[in-house]
């Protein structure tokens, strides 16, 4: 068994994205995902950034935060379904990010409704920091989510991305997951990349 392990920040399509791609990736191959939070408002803290994307991290800060607060206080294994359940509603249903969303999602996953209450405070912003920090650690501090590692008999092979949509379905995602992995082992090799045609395509 391979284990691929996703740090996602909530509210990243391409994040999404690719973590939809690795549930399918499941199903074809001899893989499983585990999930962890990376923060995107963390990372880009202090630095000069367009304004829009600035308006973009500050409201990624509490989906992040509610995010790291039930992992910590309810283990890691529930962060595959409040992914699932926070980035429905962000990408698909295009839910305001907020108290509401974040007490949905949590009801969903049977976790408790105290938890949206991480949102407000930056109580967690340790934990936040440690995580990120983990996720980044193997790949490179000047990239971000979706960021996996790999790990295969005890090795680890670390990466940023795939940065693909729409996210491949059946034997399309074994044959990328295949791919990616098998560049992203070879010593050396750093980069294999181009210029984006379309935006994100997330389901």
């Amino acid at each position: 068994m391979t284990s691929a392990d996703l740090w996602f920040d909530p509210k990243c399509p391409w994040a999404w994205i690719t973590s939809r791609w690795l549930l399918e990736v499941e199903r074809v191959r001899d893989v499983r995902v585990g999930f962890h939070v990376l923060s995107l408002s963390l990372l880009n803290e202090g630095r000069e950034v367009e304004p829009w994307y600035r308006e973009w991290l500050d409201s990624g800060w509490g989906p992040a935060r509610v995010a790291i607060a039930a992992e910590r206080k309810c283990g890691n294994e529930v962060l595959r379904d409040l992914y699932t359940a926070l980035g429905r509603r962000i990408h698909l249903e295009r839910a305001p990010v907020g108290r509401e969303l974040y007490l949905a999602a949590l009801a969903e996953c049977g976790l408790p409704a105290d938890l949206a209450d991480a949102a407000e405070t930056d109580a967690w912003d340790g934990e936040l920091r440690s995580s990120t920090a983990a996720g980044l650690a193997p790949v490179g501090e000047d990239l971000g989510t979706p960021a996996i590692h790999v790990t295969t008999e005890g090795a680890v092979n670390a990466f940023f991305g795939p940065v693909v949509t729409p996210a491949p379905r059946g034997e399309a995602a074994g044959r990328l997951w295949d791919g990616v992995v098998l560049v992203s082992s070879t010593d050396g090799f750093f980069e294999l990349k181009r210029a984006r045609t379309r935006g994100p395509v997330v389901s």
